[in-house]
């Protein structure tokens, strides 16, 4: 797994891979956390879906699973077991096994619980000839003689529904509330045996159900049993948002819990979707497997959105002046960089015999202090006022404020006079305009002879970044140096190359970026 999705997806049935799917073909990156227990596993086939007629559970899922992935989409064998919103947005769930992942958005479709009757016998058969819903399994057992163990109030219902696929229906009243005379009048008008008594087991003969055991001792032959138990969402996850379960009813009736959304299965707490059994107690395969596309779809929507607005943003931002917008930036925090000189300059300068040098970007002075306390004489430069004077503290701090020079320049408009030993421009990126190559070709007019110019930039966006909020070219290492236009024989290129260096992301986590670096040294 890596460490940041656009949508994590909890629960892999119907609805979540159907999301996923969805999200993939939108190109976002998806990961999908199931425990791969699915609800029904025991039946024999899916039924009442279109084009999936009779399939077994599991081999729906396995068709499933690979579509999913056909898209880019990553599934994982786990349980999550937490949830929680990051102060920066978006969230961070944990598996079971102490994994964590993070997420700008979830989809949770863990189904619900069938908090079955206790009668003896009866879990186990449960999704075989133990069964729930005449439309997923009505047909397989039409005709044949079908019993229903009464449970609440809905009981006489199933009863006359079932009734629909065999002319031999018996109630059981067991649990359930006494009957009524009108309810009596209905069984026996659509010739539903009624017998009374508290059922104590189930009898079964060769591996099959065979009859239903009173409590007195009687046996009542059948081949099937119908009956309805407390449906619980699974939920648990959610708490910990904010997110509680409600009541859902039928008929007027509580049948269960479930996490309350709107039709697009958006909940009260925003980023959170849910979908399938979890939301809808009495949703069948194939509208599981819908409302995952809704739900994926009304996500994809709202990171669009979320996209867009960062996109204009970045956009009226950069109608300001450079100073305006760098300014703006460093003023958002007491510190933007770590304070850590950049790896590559360390690496390529170390041996370099100290002398003058320019820096170019400065910032918050990492790089300049770095140079100045290895001997270096470095002017810094950088466009903001606010960096240049936070990096002077620095400096007083470090020691080596009489070594710096700090001048203020928007670099496409004026550039600090003289020639230098080493000039180095790292990471010299701007959401702002920048004529970066005219700057860089600037750069290499100040290196003196037998000085290095040491240009280091990025050559994509970090692992965290899924959807950046502006189109970029990043150029190669090789399109930087042709962009500078050294006049041959005068340069000797000592490095020129792309590398991967690891690097927090905003909440301090692992992540990855891609960079380059080109050295050239001005022959004496």
């Amino acid at each position: 797994m890596d460490a940041k999705y656009d949508v994590v997806v909890v629960g892999g049935g119907a609805a979540g891979l159907s999301g996923a799917l969805t999200l993939g073909r939108a190109r976002r990156k998806v990961l999908v956390v199931d425990a791969g227990r699915p609800r029904n596993a025991p039946a024999e086939g899916v039924h009442t879906y279109l084009g999936r007629e009779g399939l077994s559970p599991l081999e729906l899922l396995a068709a499933g699973r690979e579509e999913v992935t056909g898209y880019g989409g990553e599934i994982v064998t786990g349980t999550v077991t937490t949830a929680e919103r990051l102060d920066g947005g978006g969230f961070r769930v944990e598996l079971a096994d102490g994994a964590t992942v993070e997420a700008d958005r979830l989809l949770v479709t863990t189904g619900l619980t069938d908090e079955l009757p206790d009668v003896p016998g009866l879990a186990e058969r449960w999704g075989k000839d133990v069964l729930h819903c005449p439309y997923c399994h009505g047909w397989e057992v039409r005709d044949q003689a079908i019993a229903i163990l009464g449970t609440g109030p809905l009981s006489v219902h199933q009863a006359l529904l079932w009734r629909q696929w065999s002319a031999d229906v018996t109630f059981f009243p067991h649990t359930a509330p006494e009957l009524g005379h009108d309810e009596r009048h209905q069984l026996a008008a659509r010739g539903v045996t009624v017998v009374e008594g508290k059922v104590a087991g189930l009898e079964v003969t060769e591996g099959r159900l065979s009859g239903v055991r009173l409590a007195d001792g009687r046996v009542v032959a059948c081949q099937a049993l119908a009956t309805a138990g407390r449906l619980t969402a699974q939920a648990g996850l959610l708490g910990a948002l904010g997110l509680e379960t409600e009541e859902m009813e039928m008929s007027g009736h509580v049948i269960g819990t479930r996490v309350p959304a709107d039709p697009t299965g958006a909940t009260s707490v925003p980023g959170v979707w849910v979908a399938g059994n979890v939301t809808t107690l009495n949703e069948q395969v194939i509208g599981a497997a819908a409302a995952g596309v809704r739900a994926a779809a009304a996500i994809n929507a709202d990171l669009v959105a979320e996209e867009t607005r960062r996109a204009v943003a970045a956009m009226d931002a950069s109608h300001g002046t450079p100073e305006e917008y760098w300014d703006a930036r460093y003023s958002e925090k007491t510190q933007i960089w770590s304070g850590n000189p950049n790896v590559m300059l360390v690496r390529e300068v170390s041996d370099l015999e100290p002398g003058t040098a320019l820096d170019l970007g400065s910032g918050e002075g990492g790089d300049a202090i770095w140079l100045a306390g290895r001997g270096w004489r470095v002017t810094a430069v950088d466009v903001s006022g606010v960096a240049l004077e936070r990096a002077a503290g620095h400096a007083r701090a470090a020691g080596v404020a009489d070594r710096i020079d700090w001048q203020r320049h928007d670099l496409g408009v004026s550039f600090p006079e003289g020639v230098f030993d080493l000039v180095s421009a790292c990471f010299l990126h701007s959401f702002v305009d920048l004529p970066r190559e005219e700057v860089l070709r600037a750069a290499a007019s100040a290196v003196a002879p037998g000085g290095v110019l040491l240009v280091v930039g990025h050559a994509g966006w970090p692992s965290w970044e899924h959807n950046p909020p502006v189109e970029v070219h990043f150029p190669t290492p090789q399109e930087v140096l042709e962009a500078l236009r050294l006049p041959e024989g005068e340069w000797e290129v000592q490095v020129c190359e792309e590398y991967e260096r690891t690097q927090d992301d905003p909440d301090g986590g692992p992540a990855t970026r891609r960079d380059n670096v080109l050295k050239v040294r001005r022959l004496p």
